[in-house]
């Protein structure tokens, strides 16, 4: 098989041959077709998150084919589309996941992160944590919902059922999930990065009724905003821009440290909250639930020998939709 590792933290992507994987009791083999490339992949490399282990192969918004079953495995077939997401493995024992919320585990398993993810030709993941994706649509089109669909459903669920809703960083999340809440009948208003109206005009085409920049107040109070951009300073802003009783929802694993604001932006009962991982509910829910929706990924492609290229362009908003790499 071939990979691209990272061996140290900051460091490039290095590529390897190594033999292929061999499947344990209740994984399977999975010949990947596609993976993207999210922004989480950079807090990896960058020593953000400190499970982190390595060497460590990223990559966890995987699409591919079954190539081997392990021991005990009668669900899956040979050959059979599937897809593979953040939340590699769940202990199933702890309080958490016995209250339904695996995505908080105690022991959790993290695909690319804790556990060799999708930037290679082949992997290997926990069956039970394979979601089969059937036949409709290409590859590259389907990798990014496997994470910045799968969190920004997750996110949008959690900021309630309000008309107005806020999305700040309009990158591979924001423009999955904008197409949803337009489908369920919502008003999208978008956030970029100051001055960048590339983003701004790429949210309009996806039915933004609203788009400007993140330290501008939007023209009118929002229910919720859902930040995806990895910027402690968009809270503050955020909570400025939402109604009496609104939901500021931060939908990343990293952010960097949210800076002292009065307490008058946090009163009249409005609310933040984070998103920590998912659940196999939501990606059976989220799945089914996109192509209803008329979800269209942008994506731009790149070969799997030019990983650290798609995350030099992530990390600098080059991207519009989501990088995917090829192999």
């Amino acid at each position: 098989m071939r990979a691209m590792v990272l061996k140290e933290v900051g460091g490039p992507l290095v590529a390897e041959e190594r033999p292929d994987p061999v499947p344990g009791p209740g994984d399977v083999l999975i010949k990947v077709g596609a993976c993207g490339v999210c922004r989480t992949d950079l807090h990896v490399v960058d020593g953000e998150l400190p499970q982190t282990r390595l060497p460590i192969i990223p990559g966890h918004e995987i699409v591919g084919r079954v190539a081997a079953l392990g021991a005990g495995v009668s669900h899956l077939n040979i050959g059979e589309r599937v897809g593979v997401g953040w939340l590699g493995r769940a202990c199933g024992c702890c309080s958490y996941c016995e209250e339904g919320a695996e995505n908080l585990c105690d022991a959790p398993v993290f695909t690319g992160c804790t556990r060799d993810g999708g930037f290679a030709s082949h992997t290997v993941a926990d069956a039970r944590f394979v979601y089969p994706l059937g036949e409709a649509g290409e590859d590259i089109a389907l990798a990014p919902l496997l994470c910045a669909g799968l969190i920004g459903w997750r996110t949008l669920k959690m900021a309630g059922e309000g008309k107005r809703i806020g999305l700040y960083g309009f990158g591979a999340a924001a423009h999955i999930i904008a197409q949803v809440a337009r489908w369920q009948g919502r008003d999208i208003y978008a956030f970029t990065r100051p001055g960048d109206r590339r983003a701004q005009d790429f949210a309009r085409t996806l039915g933004a009724v609203y788009a400007g920049s993140s330290d501008a107040p939007p023209p009118e109070p929002l229910d919720a905003a859902l930040i995806f951009a990895p910027a402690g300073e968009l809270v503050p802003q955020a909570l400025k821009a939402v109604r009496k009783g609104g939901r500021v929802v931060c939908g990343g694993i990293h952010m960097s440290d949210i800076p002292a604001f009065p307490y008058r932006w946090l009163w009249e009962e409005r609310k933040i909250l984070s998103v920590a991982n998912l659940t196999r509910a939501d990606a059976h829910e989220f799945l089914a639930l996109a192509p209803k929706a008329g979800v269209s990924t942008h994506v731009t492609p790149y070969p799997l020998s030019e990983a650290n290229r798609a995350l030099d362009d992530l990390r600098g908003g080059r991207l519009e939709g989501a990088a995917v790499l090829v192999p």
